[in-house]
Order: structure tokens, then C-alpha cells, then sequence
């Protein structure tokens, strides 16, 4: 008789990819693909409006006039054309910079995950919003920081509030999203940015502004980036990224840091990709220097105004009595609290049986979660479907 070979057990998973669960709104995403189902729970730019032709054509250029190049291995830290025209992008909205501040990155997310390699050791305190953005969260899990969320209002983070967290947890970084902030929609104004970055220069921390969703700006004055502020400057990473406003699809990001901790994520880029697509950055390029990129975006916020203005208009008759929200100036996302007792998450089942999605508020917290929350996102739906999307709302809501 023979005996089947023993096979030892192969070694387990690290023990932060044990831990660390995926993203709830990727797994809400999945469990409503169907196409009857109005989800509002997604964070995607409306693909009717991406300029195709317009993409599709820089693509084409390139590779009938520089194909050697555009299908060839690239620098670390991006090509030269594409650095240059975020450059002068960055530097025309008031904040002064060289092509050789810019790291090109695989989507801004791969700039957080870099930040994380570059600064954060197991054990590391970070400072975030509350709510805050839920991918920066796992981030920052994986990295094996200590999260803690700071005290603040609908004007974003408490400056005060801060300032005492500096001072008794000693963190590396503060994470903000200061305008049409991922879930709650809401803007850091002018003078709370001053505010923060002024405990950042006295209590010594870094910053990091993450800035997605600026440009889809509907109604209201711009405000300046942290980066701009004085006290903050040495200090402060700003993130972009063209997948709110060309393609997400592109996968292109980037950040503009201080030059000791750029060159630290440089490092930390060659371990990870070696360096972001090289065609997919000089049709970005290409696509910069043929077309009005700024045309193009205040042609997308006009149609998300509209759509952002039906979801507000139906809002009172959808949610229960006693609910509160914000009105956003700009971005994708609108934020809702119900009344006690409403549990958003324990709801969402009976409410996907109605053919419609939102994202609990719950997974957004790094403390305890305000369970009565909701993110609603208005930009991938017509006026007409989001009207169609709110009467099931308010049907599943009562059940």
C-alpha cells in the first residue's frame, strides 16, 4: 500500500493582509451590479461625459509620432512633459511649482500608499478627519499606524482640537481632504486652513491635502490650498489626480512634496512599479497641450450641479423626519444623518431590495461610527433617475 506524500501547511499571510478587511463600497458595489438597481452608492465620475474623442486622439498622436518613447520604460518620477504641465497647472492656481516638485504616481492612492512606505513606522500615529475618506483608512492600516480621528464640525477639522492630539499622541501626519471632502462633501474655509497650518509649523507635523475633487467646483469661491500657507509649506504634500476630471482609468496621480520626502517615495515607487505607464502619462501630456482641460471640467460640474440640485430637491420627501444634510459647493458627495434609531448599515439590505444603494457612514470612521449616517453620491445618475432613486429610498427607509 502507498502511503499519499504529507504536504506541510504553506506559511500564513502577513499578518496585516490577515486583518485589514477590503473596502465596504467595493463590496456594495458587487452586490449591486445589477443594472435595475440606482446606486447611489459609488464614488465614479459619469462615464457619458468622459471626452472620449478627446482621449482617444492624444493616445493616437503619440503613438503615430512617438511610439519608441510612449511604449518604452520611463523615469521614476514621470515624464518630463507631463510634470511640466501639472506644474504650470499647480503654479496658475497660486501655488508656485517646478516640474521637479512633481511625482508622477499610479493614481493618487498610490501616492498615499508611498507616503505611508515613506514616513509611517508600525506603531505611528496619524491624525484623520471624522469621517474620512475609507481607502486613506486601510492605507494607514497596512501601514501599521495608530488612526485617530480629530474632533470637528461641518468646517472640517478642529484646529483646537488639533492641536491637543499634537501635543499628547506626538503623530506623523495629519490626512485632509479640505474640499468636497470624501464622504461628507464639506470645504475647509480659508481661514481654518491658516489655523491648521499654523499648529502643523509650531507642533511639528506633516500634512497631507489631498485634493480630488477641487476642480468640480459648482458654485462659491476657490479656496487656497494648505500648501500655499507660509507656515505650512516645508510641510505639506499635496495630492492630485485626473480621475475625477479626464479618466479615472488613466490611473494617473501625482504629488508635489518637499524634496527630502520626494525623493523618499521616488525610492519607494522603483520598489513598487518602477514608474507609471508611459503612454497613459504622455497622452495625459498631449491631451493637456491640444485641449481645454478647464472647458472640459466646467462642462462636468454643470451637468453634476444639475444633478446635485435634484438629489437636494428630493432629499426632504425621501429621508425620515428629523434628518439633517449638507448642501455641497462642488465634488460628488452629499452626506445625510437620520434620526435615532435609524442604523444605515442594519437598513441597507431592506433597502437594495428596492432596487437602490447608498454606502452606511459607519465604515468612514476611525472611531466610533455615527450609525446613523449615509453617503449619497449624485454625479452618476440623470435628474430623472436620481428623482426615481430617492421615491425608492424613502420606501426602503420605511420598510
Amino acid at each position: 500500500m502507498t502511503l499519499a506524500p504529507a504536504f506541510a501547511p504553506v506559511p500564513p499571510l502577513a499578518a496585516r493582509a490577515r486583518s485589514i478587511g477590503g473596502s465596504p463600497v467595493r463590496d456594495i458595489l458587487a452586490v449591486t451590479a445589477r443594472p435595475e438597481v440606482i446606486n447611489f452608492a459609488g464614488g465614479l465620475p459619469a462615464p457619458e461625459l468622459f471626452d472620449a474623442q478627446g482621449v482617444a486622439e492624444a493616445f493616437g498622436s503619440v503613438l503615430a509620432e512617438a511610439s519608441a518613447q510612449a511604449l518604452q520604460y520611463s523615469t521614476t518620477e514621470g515624464e518630463p512633459a507631463l510634470r511640466g504641465a501639472l506644474a504650470a497647472r499647480t503654479a496658475a492656481r497660486g501655488l508656485p511649482t517646478d516640474a521637479d516638485d512633481i511625482l508622477v504616481t499610479t493614481g493618487s492612492q498610490q501616492a498615499l500608499s508611498l507616503l505611508a512606505t515613506a514616513l509611517l513606522e508600525p506603531g505611528d500615529v496619524v491624525l484623520v478627519e471624522s469621517p474620512c475618506y475609507l481607502a486613506a483608512l486601510q492605507v494607514f492600516a497596512f501601514a501599521g499606524a495608530r488612526v485617530v480621528a480629530v474632533p470637528g464640525d461641518g468646517d472640517g477639522v478642529d484646529p483646537d482640537a488639533l492641536e491637543d492630539l499634537v501635543v499628547r499622541e506626538r503623530p506623523k501626519l495629519l490626512y485632509t481632504v479640505p474640499t468636497f471632502q470624501n464622504p461628507t462633501g464639506r470645504t475647509m474655509p480659508a481661514g481654518r486652513r491658516a489655523a491648521v497650518a499654523a499648529v502643523a509649523a509650531r507642533r511639528g507635523l506633516w500634512i497631507v491635502e489631498d485634493d480630488p475633487y477641487g476642480e468640480l467646483r459648482f458654485e462659491g469661491e476657490r479656496v487656497p490650498w494648505i500648501a500655499s500657507y507660509e507656515a505650512a509649506a516645508d510641510r505639506t504634500v499635496l495630492l492630485g489626480s485626473f480621475s475625477k476630471v479626464m479618466a479615472p482609468g488613466l490611473r494617473l496621480g501625482w504629488l508635489r512634496a518637499p524634496a527630502e520626502l520626494r525623493r523618499a517615495c521616488v525610492v519607494a515607487k522603483q520598489a513598487a512599479d518602477l514608474h507609471t505607464p508611459t503612454l497613459n502619462q504622455l497622452a495625459a501630456a498631449r491631451y493637456l497641450a491640444d485641449r481645454d482641460l478647464d472647458a472640459h471640467v466646467a462642462r462636468v460640474a454643470g451637468v453634476y450641479r444639475a444633478r446635485r440640485d435634484a438629489m437636494l430637491a428630493g432629499l426632504a420627501e425621501a429621508l425620515p423626519e428629523g434628518s439633517t444634510w449638507a448642501r455641497p459647493e462642488g465634488g460628488m458627495f452629499l452626506w445625510a444623518r437620520l434620526p435615532e434609531p435609524y442604523d444605515t448599515t442594519a437598513l441597507l439590505p431592506q433597502v437594495v431590495r428596492h432596487d437602490v444603494a447608498y454606502v452606511p457612514g459607519a465604515p468612514f470612521y476611525a472611531g466610533a461610527p455615527d450609525r446613523t449616517t449615509l453617503r449619497l453620491c449624485f454625479v452618476t445618475q440623470t435628474p430623472e433617475e436620481i428623482g426615481e432613486g430617492l421615491r425608492r429610498l424613502g420606501e426602503g427607509l420605511r420598510g
